[in-house]
C-alpha cells in the first residue's frame, strides 16, 4: 500500500522550495522504506535548488544527509531489517562495474539506487536528490544505501556522517593519505572543511591551519583541532602558510570551496611534492590558469576526492564508534535544529555563513 509523506520539494531552479505531499510506492526488489527522524541541510541541495548544476532532473525531492529507521522492505531483503536505525549513503557500490571488479568501490559507476517510485501531488516523479531525498518524512533507498548504526546513537548527529562528515574525514584518511606527525592546510572551514579538520587530527596531523575570510568560521575550526587560522581577507594565505611551516609549506592542501582561487592558493601552499585534495564542487563554468613550470616544479599530487573515498558500510559504522567514543565532534557541527518548514531560512542562514550545520529533526525518537 503506498505510503503518503510530506516533504522539501525544488520544482523550479532558483524558486523557493515548498514543503508538499507526495505518496511512495510499496518497496521492491532490494529496496526499503525509511522513515526519516533527522536530515542535515548540506551546501549541495542549496546548489540543485538554485539550478547550479544545471536545470534538468526537476522536481527534486531535497536532502542527502540523512538518518532514520526503516519500515518496510522489499523482496530479497535480508539488511537491513524492519526496525533497525540507519544512516543513508548517497553512493552503494554495484560489485559489478569496471571499478568494482578491480578492487576500487569507491569508484563505482553503477551506484546502486531505488527505483523512482514517490509522486508528486499532481503526478509527477519526483527525482531525489544524489539517490536519497532526506528532506522529508519518508523516503525510499535502495537497501544497500541504508547502514545499520546502533539504535541510540543520536540522529541528528548521525545524518551528518552520511555526506559533509564521511566526505570530510574520509579526505583526510583515504584521499590524501595524512600521515602522523604532517602538516596540513584547509581552505574553507564550513562542515565539510572542519570534517577535513577532523581527520586530519584523527590521522595524527601535528600542524592543521585552517583558512578563510569568516572570523567566526576560523574560531570554530579551532574547536575541531585546527593548531593555527589564516584569515585570508588580512594577506597572502600561502604566504602565511609558508611562515607557519618554516617556509616550506604543507605536506596536505584541502580545498573545500570549490572556486578557482582558492584551488590555486592550495596548490602552491604545498612543501615539495606535497599532495593537494580538491573537494570543493564547482558547478559548471570555473577555469584555472596554471603556471605549469611552478606546478612541475613542485611536484607531488592533485587529487579530486568525491565522497572522501569512502565504503559507507565499512567507514559510517566507523564514525559512529568515533563519536561514541568522543574522538568526532559532531555535537558542535549541528548549529541549529528546524523543521521541514524552515528550510528556506536554513538556506539563508548558510548563505549568510552563520551556520555549519542546520538539522532538520523530523521525529521526537531521539
Amino acid at each position: 500500500m503506498p505510503t503518503t509523506a510530506r516533504g522539501v520539494i525544488a520544482r523550479t531552479p532558483g524558486a523557493p522550495a515548498r514543503v508538499e505531499e507526495f505518496t511512495i510506492g510499496d518497496p521492491g526488489p532490494n529496496e526499503v522504506l525509511v522513515r526519516i527522524l533527522a536530515s542535515g541541510v548540506c551546501h549541495t541541495d542549496l546548489g540543485v535548488k538554485q539550478g547550479t548544476y544545471g536545470s534538468s532532473g526537476f522536481p527534486f525531492l531535497l536532502g542527502h544527509e540523512g538518518c532514520g529507521i526503516v519500515e518496510a522492505v522489499g523482496e530479497g531483503v535480508e539488511t537491513p531489517q524492519v526496525g533497525d536505525r540507519v544512516i543513508l549513503a548517497w553512493r552503494a557500490p554495484c560489485g559489478e562495474c569496471r571499478f568494482c571488479l578491480v578492487g576500487q568501490p569507491n569508484l563505482c559507476a553503477a551506484s546502486l539506487n531505488a527505483e523512482k517510485r514517490m509522486r508528486a501531488a499532481d503526478g509527477q516523479t519526483l527525482n531525489p536528490v544524489l539517490g536519497i531525498g532526506t528532506f522529508c518524512t519518508h523516503t525510499l533507498v535502495h537497501a544497500a544505501q541504508a547502514i545499520p548504526i546502533a539504535p541510540d546513537l543520536p540522529p541528528g548527529q548521525m545524518s551528518l556522517i552520511g555526506c559533509g562528515v564521511m566526505t570530510g574525514v574520509g579526505a583526510a584518511l583515504y584521499s590524501a593519505g595524512v600521515r602522523p606527525g604532517t602538516s596540513a592546510a584547509v581552505f574553507g572551514c564550513g562542515g565539510v572543511g572542519d570534517s577535513v579538520i577532523q581527520g586530519a587530527r584523527l590521522a595524527g596531523a601535528t600542524t592543521i591551519i585552517a583558512v578563510d575570510i569568516d572570523p567566526r568560521k576560523l574560531e570554530w575550526a579551532r574547536g575541531f583541532g585546527a593548531t593555527h587560522t589564516v584569515n585570508a581577507r588580512e594577506g597572502d594565505p600561502v604566504a602565511r602558510i609558508k611562515e607557519l611551516t618554516g617556509g616550506n609549506g604543507v605536506n596536505y592542501s584541502f580545498e573545500a570551496v570549490g572556486r578557482p582561487e582558492t584551488l590555486e592558493q592550495a596548490l602552491f601552499c604545498r612543501d615539495l611534492a606535497g599532495t593537494c585534495v580538491f573537494i570543493g564542487v564547482p558547478g559548471p563554468g570555473p577555469t584555472l590558469q596554471l603556471d605549469l613550470q611552478r606546478l612541475f616544479d613542485l611536484g607531488g599530487n592533485l587529487r579530486v576526492s568525491w565522497y572522501g573515498d569512502c565504503l559507507p558500510t565499512r567507514d559510517f559504522p566507523l564514525l559512529a564508534a568515533w563519536y561514541r567514543q568522543g574522538q568526532l565532534k559532531l555535537d558542535d557541527l549541528v548549529t541549529r535544529t528546524i523543521g521541514l518548514d524552515e528550510t528556506e531560512e536554513a538556506f539563508a542562514a548558510m548563505e549568510r555563513g552563520e551556520t555549519l550545520r542546520s538539522v532538520i529533526v523530523l521525529s521526537s525518537d531521539q
